[in-house]
């Protein structure tokens, strides 16, 4: 039997988990670490936290006694790492929910329009995505922008840390919007724009290739042979896609994480006909569509720690499953670090709205997870019309209550998979297709993936629910000026 590493860089901690060539988990490690909040809307980690982390539990787990044959990486997307030309460190990273680059996303929308920008790279210009954060450094950091010699993402970081390997893959470059996503390169007119060369990026390839094997100068330190290889891996999404089995148009896939993420593949001929994200899928020649709430666990793990840390999450869930739908008309909008679907909105703010003197602590738990679940038909509504087949996943999925929340506000029936591991999986899964355990991601996703429930819309909610919508999208648009005034 051999056995694989998935590997997940998240926002929180990194999870590195064990399984053999059927999918089954042998055995998982975590590590946390913190984020930085500098200033309002910005967002930094450093990066040889990820690395120690992922270091970490890798020897965790190869001193139970697993000799690991492959690791595949998953990683939070979007996240600016800078080295030197002696491979140091310039500063900290700038990841994914930072939205300190409003006006640089300004300068570029300037200099090439909303238009042009997403005919190159898939999407319109944002402050969220690595470009801006670039341009940022670029402008108020000059000194550290002069001597950039490899610019990364943050499982990238890991990668040549790990293998000496200065790599990307498609789905997570695909992110940064600097890569031409029609042509599968960087884009010439992005990089001469923002004085870098071809030097200065990783070389790109496809997600169940090969892109390095463990130092030798690592390889007793983490108990692996020289012989382990590293995968091209996945952003996170496109990694927890393939965990889920979200691999070909009609899959979407729903993930409560940090972020919450509605997700579906698409082929290279639907490219222009859609409104939501743009992104190169980990399956080979497939694209795919993301919606994104910035505010989902990270909703859920804000109330948690300000206003209930005594409580664990299960005994959070129960409180909120004592509270009516709609919360005695309680709404929650999710935005805590601005707001990507639909709004691409960096100034919107979390706000409670509807606060009454007979309002209870479990109206508002309820709250928050209902008002995650209307930002989540926000992206769902802009979906291309067709009968979908739903999966969810992510720490969230666990509850079934915010399950049955978000399937009524959906009003479709959503899936749980047996297997739970999501990003790690789908990145072991580029792994055991890389080391010809399986011939195809297709069938690895047939083999090893099956269905463990199905939560169905509660029938008694639908109405409270469509109304309670209404009104979350009426209180965005009365209050986004107020945001952009106040931020």
């Amino acid at each position: 039997m051999k056995y694989y590493l998935g590997i997940d860089i998240g926002t929180s901690g990194t999870k590195a988990v064990c399984f053999d060539e059927l999918g089954k988990v042998q055995s998982s490690k975590s590590y946390a670490y913190d984020m930085h909040v500098p200033l309002p809307g910005y967002a930094e980690e450093n990066p040889l936290d990820w690395v120690f982390a992922t270091k970490e539990t890798i020897k965790a787990i190869t001193k139970e006694g697993y000799k690991i044959s492959g690791i595949g990486l998953s990683g939070q997307m979007h996240g600016l790492v800078l080295l030197d030309a002696e491979d140091k460190l310039l500063r900290e990273s700038i990841i994914w929910c930072d939205n300190r680059a409003v006006e640089e996303a300004e300068d570029l929308r300037r200099s090439f329009g909303d238009e042009r920008m997403k005919n190159i790279t898939g999407n319109p210009i944002l402050p969220a995505f690595t470009l801006a954060k670039l341009l940022w450094v670029k402008k108020n950091e000059p000194e550290i922008y002069q001597r950039i010699a490899k610019i990364m993402l943050p499982k990238d970081y890991v990668r040549y840390a790990l293998t000496g390997a200065f790599v990307s893959e498609y789905s997570d470059a695909s992110g940064m919007q600097m890569l031409d996503i029609e042509k599968k390169c960087f884009s010439s007119e992005i990089l001469d724009y923002m004085d870098l060369s071809l030097q200065q990026v990783p070389r790109l390839m496809e997600s169940c290739e090969i892109s390095g094997y463990i130092k030798s100068s690592l390889a007793v330190e983490l108990g692996l042979e020289e012989t382990c290889f590293i995968v091209g891996g996945a952003g996170d999404q496109a990694a927890a896609a393939i965990g889920n089995g979200i691999i070909k148009p009609g899959d979407l896939s729903i993930v409560l994480g940090s972020s919450g993420v509605v997700f579906s593949p698409i082929y290279k001929e639907d490219l222009k006909d859609n409104t939501l994200q743009v992104f190169m899928h980990a399956v080979p020649n497939t694209y795919h569509i993301m919606g994104v709430t910035n505010g989902c666990g990270l909703s859920y793990k804000w109330l948690k720690e300000t206003f209930f840390s005594q409580l664990e999450y299960s005994e959070l869930n129960a409180l909120a499953g004592q509270a009516f739908p709609l919360a005695r008309g309680l709404i929650y909008l999710p935005y805590l670090n601005g707001e990507r679907t639909p709004h691409l909105d960096p100034y919107a703010s979390g706000t409670f709205i509807g606060i009454r003197q007979n309002t209870s602590q479990a109206d508002f738990v309820r709250a928050v997870l209902e008002g995650v679940a209307f930002s989540l038909r926000d992206c769902y509504e802009l979906l291309p019309k067709q009968n979908y087949h739903i999966r969810i996943s992510g720490g969230g999925a666990k509850g079934k209550l915010w399950r049955t929340i978000i399937a009524s506000v959906l009003k479709e029936p959503v899936e749980r998979i047996v297997q739970d591991e999501g990003g790690a999986l789908g990145v072991a899964i580029l792994a055991m297709v890389a080391d010809h355990t399986y011939s195809s991601i297709q069938e690895a996703t047939q083999k090893i993936i099956s269905v463990h429930d199905l939560t169905l819309p509660e029938t008694l909610w639908q109405e409270p629910y469509e109304n309670g919508y209404e009104l979350y999208k009426n209180a965005y648009q009365s209050l986004k000026n107020y945001y952009k005034k106040a931020f």
